[in-house]
């Protein structure tokens, strides 16, 4: 049954049907649990909510507070409180500047890129030069794979900031159209001196993500640990790092690095692959979890982790057609390195390597460097 489950949710992401919403859903009784609530939530006092929307310094930390909480706990349900803590301040007329770039954070969140861009453009036609709302712009540019673009929203970026912070914007970019080992070397001359540590961390992850892409497995894990030594709680990082384990067969090692972080969708699915390459009975509490999750997010028709799913089908279910469906649609959403390596490797399983080739030519056409790519292809 679970695999039916899965087959038909991915046939309807492949088709591209929009799943109708459906009633509101009344438990029987009051012992059906509706939710599991992630470790350290708690009680939001209303008195806050309702100040806010009278008052913008009280809406605008309290969003942060709740994007803030989605990251931490991998709940997306945090997403909705911070919009509807914000919804008053976005039909003022103008609306709030910083409030339109908190709401394409959110945005950006669902992976709602071209809504994303649209809030971002309107609150730089009234702050042209606001740093986080450039720096925003660039960084869904560059998950879209509009690398000029995104190298113009850095020049914006770079028009506020310092100098150091603003190599480390273009030279991101850089590492991804063509010009890798210039990037990297040139990232490791920034001196991150008086940053905070969330700066640094951006920058620890940029060199580790650069290091992957060149082969520099050892480099990146150094990279990655430092990061994690300074932040702890970073899910995108502790997510590459799994990544790197995984493909170097270290699978023990990477359900150490995760374990406790099962809340988390992307870490659940590293959790499921290195659990079932370890045989672990684990396992089919992950995939069940996963099942669900995934199943919830297109119910909503907030498909977020897209990429998740193709790589859940291929590597834990072995279904490659599924997941080859499944990556054909998340590359229609965004193309990120790792968007490649999963079309290209469903594509291969699936036997069909003519429906990799729109990646491949994005590859080709935009010069990216990836060793991983090189030895997939």
């Amino acid at each position: 049954m679970r695999r039916n489950l899965v087959r038909a949710l991915a046939l309807l992401i492949a088709m591209g049907t929009a799943v109708a919403h459906a009633e509101p859903y009344v438990p029987d009784s009051d012992t059906v649990i509706l939710a599991e609530l992630p470790a350290g939530a708690h009680y939001a006092d209303l008195a806050a909510r309702r100040l806010a929307r009278g008052r913008l310094d009280v809406a605008l930390p309290l969003a942060q507070f709740y994007i803030q909480q989605s990251r931490l706990s991998g709940d997306l349900r945090f997403l909705g409180y911070a919009d509807a803590v914000l919804a008053p301040w976005l039909e003022h007329r103008p609306a709030a500047v910083d409030a339109l770039v908190l709401h394409a954070t959110v945005q950006q969140s669902r992976h709602e890129f071209e809504p994303a861009l649209a809030t971002l453009e309107l609150a730089l036609a009234a702050r042209p030069f606001d740093p986080q709302a450039s720096l925003t712009k660039a960084t869904i540019l560059r998950v879209l794979g509009r690398y000029p673009e995104a190298t113009l929203a850095c020049d914006q970026f770079a028009r506020s900031v310092d100098a150091s912070l603003a190599a480390l914007c273009s030279q991101s970019v850089r590492g991804l159209d063509g010009h890798l080992d210039a990037a990297y070397a040139a990232l490791l001359q920034v001196s991150s001196q008086g940053w905070l540590n969330t700066e640094k961390s951006w920058l620890y992850s940029e060199l580790g993500e650069m290091a992957v892409r060149l082969g520099r497995d050892d480099e990146a894990r150094r990279w990655f640990q430092r990061d994690l030594d300074l932040l702890p709680g970073d899910v995108y990082v502790r997510t590459a790092y799994a990544d790197l384990l995984l493909r170097q067969g270290l699978d023990a090692e990477a359900l150490d690095l995760l374990r406790g972080m099962e809340s988390f969708e992307p870490l659940l699915l590293r959790i499921a692959i290195a659990q079932q390459r370890l045989h672990d009975p684990a396992l089919a509490q992950s995939s069940a979890r996963l099942q669900v999750a995934f199943s919830v997010e297109l119910q909503r028709g907030e498909a977020v982790h897209r990429r998740e799913q193709a790589r859940f089908l291929l590597e834990v279910e072995h279904q490659p057609l599924l997941a080859l469906a499944a990556a054909r649609e998340n590359w229609t959403v965004q193309r990120e390195p790792e968007d490649i390596l999963v079309l290209v490797a469903a594509a291969r399983a699936a036997g069909n390597l003519d429906a990799a080739e729109p990646a491949l030519k994005f590859v080709r056409s935009t010069g990216l460097t990836d060793a991983r790519l090189t030895a997939a292809r």
